[in-house]
């Protein structure tokens, strides 16, 4: 298992969170089974490079103060509507040798016949799965073979994806996780009308044959005879 390790500092009492903000900390708070609850500050660079590789479900080494050192799962992050910073952090305690129960990133790996050769588009109605876990064991990510969905009426559950020894999922194993959709056909059913139209336009807009006209005037004149 890969730990990642970041160092954190105490926050003294008094000083406000924007100030801790101003100075490019983030403001953290700690807690966990049997812990004492402890407000800390983080680097803003530093998380920000460990957690584009940690996640959420990574377990982070904490150095407190350049001494205690803490395991931890990244619980809660607060972000700045505006900027889209990271404004708080909650970190939780974790035991590695306990169960855990935690997202995990899900990936479709490999080539669908129905999205290769029929045009159709993939649908993955789930990102993530909750998995518990022991601690140390939590995956980086679960992949899944996408390569049976050969037609519009394939689909992926839950059950058919191979977990990781010692992760159980917690979602019914009847969840559909990926499917396959057929493209739309109302653009071509459109151009069938448009074209449809153009020809009866053609139709209507023809001038009539040669022959045709010399037979009409000749009848004409042969009714205007026939008047006189």
């Amino acid at each position: 298992m890969d730990i990642l390790t970041l160092e954190v500092q105490s926050r003294e009492k008094g000083i406000k969170a924007n100030d801790v903000r101003t100075s490019g900390m983030i403001p953290v708070n700690f807690y966990g089974a049997n812990q004492k609850n402890r407000n800390l500050i983080v680097d803003y660079q530093n998380f920000r490079r460990v957690y584009r590789n940690a996640g959420g479900n990574t377990v982070i080494e904490l150095t407190v103060d350049g001494k205690d050192k803490i395991n931890v799962l990244v619980q809660d992050i607060q972000y700045d509507p505006v900027s889209d910073k990271f404004t708080h952090i909650d970190f939780v305690y974790v035991d590695l040798d306990k169960e855990v129960t935690t997202e995990v990133p899900l990936i479709a790996v490999g080539e669908s016949k129905a999205v290769r050769e029929d045009g159709g588009t993939l649908m993955q109605n789930r990102d993530t799965l909750t998995v518990k876990c022991v601690a140390r064991n939590i995956p980086k990510q679960i992949e899944f073979d996408i390569s049976s969905l050969e037609d519009f009426h394939s689909s992926i559950h839950l059950g058919d994806i191979i977990l990781p020894e010692g992760a159980v999922a917690i979602d019914d194993e009847k969840l559909t996780i990926a499917t396959v959709v057929a493209p739309k056909v109302e653009e071509k059913v459109e151009e069938e009308v448009a074209e449809g139209a153009e020809a009866a336009e053609g139709v209507e807009g023809e001038t009539p044959a040669e022959g045709d006209a010399k037979e009409g005037g000749k009848a004409d004149s042969e009714d205007k005879e026939k008047e006189a």
